[in-house]
């Protein structure tokens, strides 16, 4: 269950001025999960149900977002002597990240790992051991026939195939 009031309050030394406060009251299997939004959007800009579910929670989606690129694509290690080389760094760990977005958008549609992070797919679908044989005519990849996520590696690779090229 979830509710949604808002009222004004006002801190008796930090803040000059009243502000609009959205509280959201639910209560989860693990027990209550109260949350205060503090805000200056007035109630006729939007309510309380939008502020939190359309504003608040899509920045916290965008926050775990860097989070993830800074922890797994290691966009943190800016640890060069030069500025130029970490930027280099950034670059790759955002080039990295636009790639596997773009592959859980496209090929992981459907699967278990449709909404994996950045890690979990890296480990799971692409940190694999593999055979390459290469001939004239093709190249073959043999996968270990005991590989657990064989199954979401073909419905990825049926999705790319499927799908075409990207758009220009």
């Amino acid at each position: 269950m979830r509710r949604f009031k808002d009222f004004t309050y006002r801190t008796l030394k930090s803040w000059s001025r009243r502000r609009r406060i959205v509280g959201k009251a639910e209560f989860l299997d693990k027990g209550a999960n109260p949350r205060f939004v503090v805000t200056s959007l007035s109630k006729k800009t939007i309510d309380g149900r939008q502020l939190y579910e359309q504003l608040y929670c899509a920045r916290g989606e965008m926050e775990n977002r860097i989070k993830e690129q800074q922890l797994y694509l290691f966009a943190d290690r800016t640890s060069s002597h030069t500025m130029h080389a970490n930027q280099l760094r950034l670059w790759f760990s955002s080039i990295a990240y636009s790639l596997l977005s773009e592959l859980r958008r496209r090929a992981l549609r459907g699967t278990d790992l449709e909404t994996a992070q950045c890690d979990t797919i890296r480990l799971k679908l692409l940190k694999i051991g593999a055979q390459v044989r290469i001939s004239v005519r093709r190249i073959s990849v043999r996968l270990a026939s005991s590989y657990p996520y064989q199954q979401t590696f073909l419905q990825a690779y049926a999705n790319l195939s499927r799908a075409g090229p990207p758009p220009a």
